[in-house]
């Protein structure tokens, strides 16, 4: 009987160690190297990098701040836009919770001079968390506070926006979009 089961084993601890290796070792260096030869940038965390220095991604948002910066939406990872935290905030329409939690980014808004129905994304966080995007309205909301801290004209800094404008992938995926770092950062380059 001891024969018996010592032979069974030992195929079991080889098959096991087989696939460990294979599986834990193997196969994820060549979907590393596979992923670095075609696809670099993105493998890479789609990185933007300004005069050697990375100042964001194209694919994690990153709060912005200052007056003089379109702002991103609300975040709910972590701190805010924190890669390690990465959740949506699983909170329901019906939530209590996050009506509460909404509530100062309305007022905001409203304290801002946006009066009316506002897009869902200037209040509400997306499902990562962590989504460098906001909808073009969300962005147009915006346009007066940026252009009058910047001293630009109001159709400067909309066209801006306009030209920003991503359209939904292949014409019927998604939405449009504004990738807020890269909106930011064509404002950066608008001379005085």
């Amino acid at each position: 009987m001891t024969s018996d089961f010592t032979s069974a084993l030992r195929p079991a601890f080889v098959l096991t160690i087989l696939f460990a290796i294979l599986l834990g070792i193997v196969y994820p260096l060549a979907m590393t190297g596979i992923g670095q030869a075609i696809f670099p940038s993105q493998a890479n965390g789609s990185l933007v990098v300004a005069n050697g220095k990375v100042v964001g991604s194209t694919v994690v948002g990153q709060a912005f701040t200052s007056d003089r910066y379109f702002q991103t939406r609300p975040s709910a990872a972590g701190k805010g836009y924190d890669g390690l935290a990465s959740s949506g905030s699983n909170l329901g329409p019906t939530s209590q919770a996050l009506v509460d939690r909404i509530k100062p980014d309305v007022a905001k808004q409203r304290d801002a001079g946006n009066a009316g129905p506002l897009p869902a994304d200037a209040v509400t966080a997306s499902g990562s968390g962590l989504d460098p995007d906001i909808a073009p309205d969300t962005a147009l909301l915006q346009v007066a506070r940026v252009a009058r801290v910047r001293g630009l004209s109001v159709e400067r800094v909309r066209a801006l926006v306009a030209a920003q404008t991503e359209a939904p992938v292949f014409g019927i995926l998604g939405e449009p979009r504004v990738n807020v770092l890269a909106l930011n950062r064509a404002l950066d380059a608008v001379p005085r």
